[in-house]
């Protein structure tokens, strides 16, 4: 063994394995260990919040569709659940619902039709289905969708599917475009050029069909910092505030007017 080396073969996959393995126990790593763990606490927390605001939307849907009032339908993923705040109606969805109920004589009714982990493929064959089901037209729409495809679908199918989907929408519909992740993980500089690719073509995809898009992209940016739930993933209360003023910026003045 060489003089200052603790064991294992520094020039070897398991020799650098073994030396991370010894490392973990320094002092020296304690704070990364601790960070770690708030990560996996953090990620363990979102996943039961997933399913408890599963359920909290599904009672909300039943109660929907029997009540009266301006209809407003949600398509999307875990952030159209709200998966990450302090609690459903903390999530954008939540707080638009809060900024439109002063302009409206009657409540907004909310349909939440989106599913956490949901890529654009399912909201296209599965999502708008449901909505095109309906025997009433609904009075708002809003389709965010995407994040999850960055990572889990091919680009050619990705872009395909979003357009497919923009062009399939109702024309009561509001498109939400991606949050640039530029400065945000370790890769977030390098997905940014392509997220902002596929920004482009929401933004062409709807102005093709007359449809307004919310500009997360604008409105919910750096500084990162106080905007994400510990997964450091999703938004919290703040983040999704700004995702709610994008979609309040965004909304036709047909969703403003008093319903």
């Amino acid at each position: 063994m060489r003089r200052g080396q603790r064991g294992g073969d520094h020039s070897t996959p398991i020799g650098v394995i073994h030396q991370l393995v010894l490392r973990w126990g320094d002092a020296e790593c304690a704070t990364t260990r601790r960070s770690v763990q708030r990560w996996l606490d953090g990620v363990a927390f979102v996943d039961v919040q997933a399913r408890t605001f599963a359920d909290f939307w599904q009672a909300q849907n039943k109660a929907a569709l029997v009540a009266e009032g301006p209809l407003w339908v949600v398509l999307g993923d875990s952030t159209a659940q709200g998966v990450g705040a302090s609690s459903p109606l903390h999530g954008y969805v939540g707080q638009v619902l809060a900024g439109l109920a002063p302009r409206s004589t009657r409540p907004w009714r909310v349909l939440n039709l989106s599913r956490s982990g949901a890529q654009a493929r399912e909201v296209l064959t599965r999502q708008l289905p449901l909505l095109h089901e309906l025997d009433q037209e609904p009075d708002l729409v809003t389709c965010g969708v995407g994040s999850n495809d960055i990572l889990g679908t091919l680009p050619r199918r990705f872009h395909s599917t979003l357009r497919q989907l923009i062009e399939r929408l109702p024309r009561s519909s509001v498109v939400l475009d991606l949050p640039l992740p530029d400065g945000l993980w370790t890769i977030g500089g390098l997905c940014s050029p392509y997220v902002a690719g596929v920004n482009r073509t929401i933004h062409t995809a709807a102005a093709r069909r007359g449809l307004p898009v919310a500009e997360v992209s604008r409105h919910f940016a750096r500084p990162w910092r106080g905007q994400f739930a510990a997964d450091r993933f999703h938004p919290n209360d703040v983040g999704y505030r700004h995702q709610a003023d994008a979609v309040l910026a965004a909304l036709p003045r047909t969703a403003l007017q008093d319903q």
